[in-house]
């Protein structure tokens, strides 16, 4: 695959390579390119890759390259974001990388505090704080994040500093390329949720990485989008969601420090689950009673007595009753569980959640009357 490149691009080495990779996001490219190449006072490399759009994000990119000569402008047939930033990555000539996805935007000096941390420490990357932006402007920050960026910490390994395993996202970080490189690197082909993966690999491998409170991207969330849960509902979605778990557990494992994966079982993977219990009682789920059964068995093949049951982990009270309601495979109380806590209020007794099963025989102590938090 041949980029496009002008007559007049320069030779030089850039200091930083951004990798872009586009699929049909037309309508909100032009704010990120220009968010991109607003940034001052680094020498760019932005390598575009058109992953087969259809909607003309391929023609815009490549107007970009036309007038600015950091832009370079890849196009293949349609493989997914992953083999976009993978082939991006093989063009990629800076001494830095990083990534912008083409709906979000930068702030002003995204990359400053990044730079100049990875000056001064000789760290492998830097990640700094992304904050999500709706389309109204309203800003907020993921809670495990905001308390991962609490603040500054500098040439830690990822032993000292668990709990980023869950930081998954590439773009709040830029990375040393020559460690890039040496770790082999690669995002995932063929499944959804690579990213914990791809940013496992990137934890275990570096000797030393730099977390930073500043805010440096723009998480852009749209509204009106198709639902997550119609997404989250179906079997394939499901499937590669349990697969990465798997994938990123065998990371860990292997790693042999048992603080790591103690913090993998209670706080990391348990994250994003409620998104699947809540699908497998919704009405647009695909094969309700296969979903249901695949949910089951990928919950208990992580989260049992031989780890750590669901009920234990470190996640709100409602979510860990949703997790102990399909651990014993308990559909129809799930759903009703769901509709209570969608309905008008829940019920609290001295400030603690009663969900409609707190006084049953044999339900665990730990959801007994779990804390409404």
């Amino acid at each position: 695959m041949s980029p496009l490149r002008l007559p007049w691009r320069r030779a030089a080495r850039p200091r930083l390579s951004v990798v872009v990779p586009v699929f049909n996001q037309a309508p909100y490219l032009v704010r990120s390119l220009d968010s991109v190449l607003a940034q001052p006072g680094v020498d760019l490399e932005v390598v575009v890759v058109d992953d087969g759009s259809t909607d003309g994000s391929g023609e815009l990119a490549e107007e970009y390259a036309a007038t600015h000569r950091e832009v370079v402008v890849l196009r293949q047939a349609n493989a997914g974001v992953s083999a976009a930033r993978n082939v991006a990555l093989e063009h990629c000539t800076g001494d830095l990388v990083t990534f912008v996805d083409p709906d979000d935007f930068l702030p002003a000096r995204a990359w400053q505090p990044l730079l100049r941390s990875l000056d001064r420490s000789g760290s492998d990357f830097a990640v700094g704080m992304m904050e999500k932006v709706t389309e109204d402007g309203r800003r907020s920050r993921p809670p495990l994040l905001a308390r991962n960026h609490a603040e500054r910490r500098t040439a830690v390994g990822i032993d000292d500093a668990p709990l980023m395993l869950a930081d998954v996202f590439p773009c709040n970080k830029v990375f040393r390329m020559d460690f890039w490189r040496s770790a082999g690197l690669t995002f995932p082909l063929g499944v959804r949720y690579e990213d914990q993966v791809w940013a496992t690999d990137a934890f275990l491998a570096a000797r030393r990485f730099d977390v930073l409170p500043e805010v440096v991207y723009d998480w852009y969330v749209r509204e009106g989008e198709s639902s997550a849960t119609n997404r989250r509902g179906r079997l394939d979605n499901l499937d590669d969601r349990i697969r990465t778990k798997h994938m990123t557990l065998d990371r860990v494992r292997a790693h042999r420090n048992p603080v790591l994966l103690d913090t993998l079982y209670h706080q990391v993977l348990p994250i994003d689950m409620w998104e699947h219990f809540r699908a497998a009682v919704a009405p647009s789920t695909e094969d309700p009673d296969r979903y249901w059964v695949m949910l089951r068995e990928g919950l208990l093949g992580i989260w049992n007595e031989e780890t750590v049951p669901f009920e234990q982990v470190d996640l709100p009270a409602g979510q860990r009753v949703m997790g102990w309601l399909v651990a014993q495979d308990r559909r129809d109380d799930l759903a009703r569980l769901v509709a209570q806590i969608d309905g008008p209020g829940v019920p609290v007794e001295d400030g603690r959640y009663l969900h409609p099963w707190h006084d049953e025989p044999g339900v665990p102590e730990e959801l007994g009357r779990v804390s409404r938090r």
